[in-house]
């Protein structure tokens, strides 16, 4: 029999069932990933979905240990952790006073703030002073307070208004950047009194109280003038919820609630926000929060 001699459309064809095979290649791996992506972010925001969940039955705890009690037994701070299946979750909360109220605070303690996170003395006593007119019924010194905001190159005036918000306080005019983002973890909208709870306070807002007591209140009581400070816990309440999974995936939650009868309600929740964490590393997996 005689057998056909190979000739170049031979070589064509079989190029070209490489190229086929290749591509058929590159689209199994491209789907595989797809796949597996996709799995993935299902199972990401099914535990988004889980964390919200936990975290308001975090809250829920937190505000139930709270009102078992009589108020003047109160706790200013506490804590809580319980396990659910394959999330472990714990929570902090503290007595909102603990931060400087922007609406109640008076201007030494708002002036010790920033003196604590480093303004000069006078300095800081200017941008106590803007914080006052801004949240002011009636700005001081008349239109000359818009004046600032028009010469800052501000398309808004002061608030004449409580602040709604810490992050109003970027609204402020005259105040610099860095100083703003240094005073927001230290500052509320929710603490509805213009005492700060000394106990429960972080370092920075100590430091802002020590910064406007007088030396006659430091050596006739040689502690903290009271004028500026609460020891009773309050009806607001910060409560942050870590929530760790097994996968490694972790999400906080951060509520403020309000303690008072609402029908048939016990609590009022004022502000909440969530957000992921980085994933840990496989290595601290399982271990407790």
């Amino acid at each position: 029999m005689n057998k056909r001699a190979p000739d170049q459309r031979d070589g064509f064809i079989l190029v070209a069932v490489l190229w086929i095979l290749a591509a058929l290649a590159s689209f199994v791996a491209i789907f595989s990933s797809y796949v597996s992506a996709s799995a993935t972010t299902a199972a990401v925001r099914n535990e988004g979905a889980i964390a919200s969940g936990l975290a308001n039955a975090a809250v829920e705890l937190a505000a139930h240990r709270l009102l078992a009690g009589p108020k003047d037994k109160r706790p200013t701070h506490g804590d809580i952790s319980f396990r659910m299946r394959s999330a472990q979750v714990s929570a902090l909360f503290r007595d909102e006073a603990a931060r400087i109220d922007l609406n109640a605070a008076p201007r030494e303690v708002l002036a010790g703030l920033f003196t604590a996170l480093g303004a000069q003395p006078e300095a800081a006593g200017t941008y106590a002073d803007r914080l006052l007119a801004f949240r002011a019924q009636l700005p001081e010194n008349g239109g000359r307070e818009e004046d600032l905001y028009r010469e800052a190159g501000l398309n808004h005036g002061p608030r004449g208004a409580p602040f709604v918000h810490v992050e109003e306080l970027w609204c402020v005019a005259g105040l610099p950047p860095a100083l703003v983002a240094a005073a927001l973890p230290h500052v509320t909208v929710y603490g509805g009194r213009g005492g700060v709870n000394a106990a429960e306070a972080d370092v920075v807002v100590r430091a802002a109280l020590r910064e406007n007591e007088s030396e006659a209140d430091q050596s006739r009581t040689g502690r903290q003038a009271t004028s500026n400070t609460v020891a009773t816990a309050g009806d607001t309440v910060r409560v942050t919820v870590r929530i760790d999974f097994q996968s490694g995936h972790r999400r906080m939650a951060e509520a403020v609630i309000l303690l008072r009868e609402f029908g048939d309600d016990p609590f009022r929740v004022l502000d909440w926000r969530e957000e992921a964490l980085p994933a840990e590393p496989a290595r601290y997996r399982g271990r407790n929060p």
